[in-house]
């Protein structure tokens, strides 16, 4: 009786948490969702992960209502030109650390995949292509998630010590914050501004994912694998495009931009509740030093650029 009583409250309490994460900061969302996972744990872990992913998509193809075509390129153009060489430098660097290291082959390309595009989204696409088995797929997935909370709660404040711009701080998130969700809610914490140059640049960024799984089989030699495209991000230049050149009411686009911001807050949150502590001990030191090596380079090298061109 006693552990259907705390099941039911295990149950509601997710959804109470859910609609509340709605109406809270991105970073807030996601430490409620991974104090929840850590405490009583997630009463729906296979409904979160995949409802995150769908939610998070929407999101970010709703936010792009609120964007103008022009001048989120203008304001993106910076760290697009840094995108080719960033990808590039730090997948040279994960594969030379890794094997300094003694990190697999495998893990230390997927990790490295992770840090220089889109976190969990790259190394969804590559793990298939490279034959990358569950253990290394979930170890460098761990990694990457672990970095990635961590950047949504201390890249906000740097940047207001440091004094960044909307525009400097949305290049310098997109760049160095490994996944889509937390860059857009490091944006969205900082500012709007921020928010619409950090989405453009990331997911311009999020474009690599095809030529590196291209490239990817040729490495690996593996051929015959299906290709990941990203299609969220065509709807999401689809729907800043309409808001340029469509006559849409800005009711219509404030409300689907509003309702867009509250539904990332519900992502992270999601996002949040997957951790748990068995997770975190499968991550192991080595390729945690490797992410973090890897992200402490980005971040680094991507500051010093931002801040001084």
């Amino acid at each position: 009786m006693m552990t259907m009583n705390f099941t039911r409250v295990s149950c509601m309490l997710f959804f109470v948490l859910l609609a509340m994460s709605a109406f809270l900061s991105p970073a807030m969302s996601l430490l409620i969702g991974i104090v929840l996972a850590l405490t009583i744990g997630n009463a729906y872990p296979s409904l979160s992960k995949r409802a995150s992913k769908i939610a998070l998509q929407v999101s970010v193809v709703g936010i792009g209502f609120g964007m103008n075509l022009h001048e989120s390129l203008a304001a993106g153009r910076e760290g697009m030109l840094f995108t080719v060489v960033s990808v590039l430098g730090v997948m040279l660097l994960g594969v030379l650390i890794g094997r300094l290291l003694g990190v697999d082959r495998k893990s230390s390309y997927l990790i490295a995949s992770g840090t220089a595009i889109c976190g969990g989204s790259a190394i969804a696409a590559v793990g298939p292509v490279i034959d990358a088995d569950d253990n290394q797929m979930s170890l460098s997935l761990i990694t990457i998630f672990i970095l990635n909370a961590v950047a949504l709660f201390v890249f906000p404040p740097i940047g207001e010590m440091l004094g960044m711009s909307q525009t400097d701080f949305g290049v310098w998130a997109a760049i160095a914050i490994h996944d889509t969700s937390s860059v857009v809610g490091a944006g969205a914490a900082y500012g709007e501004e921020a928010l619409k140059v950090a989405t453009t640049v990331k997911l311009t960024r999020a474009l690599w994912i095809i030529p590196l799984v291209i490239c990817s089989t040729f490495v690996f030699r593996s051929r015959g694998k299906k290709i990941t495209i990203p299609w969220f991000i065509l709807f999401f230049v689809v729907a800043m495009v309409m808001n340029t050149y469509v006559d849409i009411p800005d009711a219509i686009t404030g409300g689907i931009v509003d309702i867009s911001r509250k539904l990332l807050g519900m992502t992270l949150f999601l996002i949040g509740s997957g951790l748990s502590v068995s997770v975190v001990r499968t991550v192991g030191l080595r390729p945690l030093v490797l992410g973090v090596v890897l992200w402490a380079a980005i971040s680094i090298i991507a500051l010093l650029v931002v801040m001084t061109v």
